[in-house]
């Protein structure tokens, strides 16, 4: 059954939905915290699975706990194609981070059978468990869970195998899971920017390449505590002097790489940390993101070439260690071509972008197609109660999502 080409969601059920989830777990000072796993992680889990059947959807949980909706499609055997997101919030956070994708994926179902319409594919909305924390829902999906529960870090030291079963997972059967291209055609995530990218440069609809890659680093470098007063200038093994270096280091090697990578020292301890002694040693990280692995490999030689001449002028002794090395997970190209192709036909401004946070469809690129679009923050504001993106935008973003299904679901014929 052919389907219809000027459809178009609901707006005002949407924002109903994005409001009414928000409750669960809203704070007195406006954050909502719905941490995975916990009872409003739970209640609102519920509440979509109502909003699923509700569209017609099948509904089942699978091992890791990941809630998928399921609106048959036309031709028997055909692999889904499918969207999503998270519903589990930071201790505080906003409305939109995650739930906008949810939400507009079970929108886009909804409007189909409003119009006793069915895709050819079956379409699939996920749910994704505990994205904020362990990714555990994404990482199984794509395979790559660790095979210790202990490996598996969650927050406070919870442990993953009786997390899972307050929300219909399993640890022991968690490998079932896992799919492949051939059950999953394509995967495209809605999503809040999280940045100020879209909004100050007045863009409706940002077109992701890809999600980065990231290697992140401890550094630790040893000098030698002394007296402030009685140590000479030149007589210091300053830590914090080199650590300075290290920074501005840092900085330098992201400005100067090509594509526009980014790199942060944002955590760092002084040792003896008192006003009246010289810094003997300082504990910093190094986070480093990149669209390309080249590019994170080129970053991160020059970063330790840059702390070999560092030691060597201060004085000291400086040692790298790797904390996380995560590779980048590209968008296919068709589905960035389908989704500029929609933006241009809906008359709505796009641009290239990458992703520069993490998102599930990081972890479902690594098995099958993905793509990401995006839709403005305002104020680049996110992980916050302040968190917003207007009404027309999140619309706007859910309708950019509708056409890129109906125009892949002819594409992956």
């Amino acid at each position: 059954m052919a389907v219809v080409s000027r459809l178009s969601v609901n707006g005002d059920r949407l924002m109903g939905w994005v409001e009414r989830l928000a409750r669960i777990g809203r704070l007195p000072n406006g954050d909502i915290c719905r941490l995975a796993f916990t009872p409003e992680d739970v209640q609102a889990r519920y509440q979509v699975q109502q909003w699923m059947m509700e569209a017609g959807m099948t509904v089942f949980n699978d091992a890791a706990g990941n809630i998928i909706g399921t609106y048959a499609g036309s031709e028997e055997n055909a692999p889904a194609l499918a969207t999503g997101s998270h519903i589990d919030t930071v201790p505080s956070g906003g409305a939109y981070d995650g739930v906008l994708g949810v939400l507009a994926g079970i929108e886009v179902v909804k409007t189909l059978q409003e119009q006793g319409q069915r895709l050819r594919h079956p379409l699939q909305v996920i749910v994704f468990t505990d994205e904020e924390s362990s990714m555990v829902g994404a990482r199984a999906l794509a395979g790559m869970v660790p095979r210790s529960p202990a490996e598996l870090k969650l927050r406070d030291g919870l442990d993953i195998e009786t997390c899972l079963e307050t929300v219909g997972g399993n640890w022991q059967t968690i490998g079932t899971a896992q799919r492949t291209r051939d059950q999953i055609a394509a995967f495209v995530e809605l999503h809040v920017e999280q940045g100020a990218v879209l909004e100050q440069t007045q863009t409706a609809i940002g077109v992701v390449q890809g999600v980065v890659g990231m290697r992140r680093s401890t550094i630790t470098i040893r000098g030698q505590a002394n007296h402030a007063g009685t140590t000479p200038m030149d007589m210091r093994q300053d830590a914090l002097v080199a650590a300075a270096q290290v920074v501005l280091a840092v900085r330098d090697i992201a400005l100067s790489t090509p594509n526009s990578p980014v790199a942060t020292v944002g955590y760092l301890t002084v040792a003896p940390n008192a006003a009246n002694i010289v810094p003997g040693e300082v504990v910093l990280t190094v986070d480093m993101r990149d669209l390309s692995p080249a590019g994170l490999g080129s970053m991160q030689a020059r970063l330790e070439e840059a702390l070999q001449a560092i030691a060597t002028t201060t004085n000291t002794a400086i040692a790298i260690e790797p904390l996380l090395d995560v590779a980048p997970s590209p968008a296919a190209e068709r589905i960035q071509a389908t989704i500029t192709a929609v933006c241009e036909e809906l008359k709505l401004s796009h641009r290239p972008m990458p992703s520069r946070a993490g998102h599930d469809a990081m972890e479902m690129g690594r098995i099958t197609d993905m793509g990401m679009i995006f839709v403005p923050s305002q104020m680049g504001l996110s992980h916050s109660g302040r968190e917003y993106t207007p009404p027309e935008d999140c619309i706007q973003g859910a309708n950019v999502l509708l056409h890129t299904l109906l125009r892949l679901d002819q594409l992956y014929a």
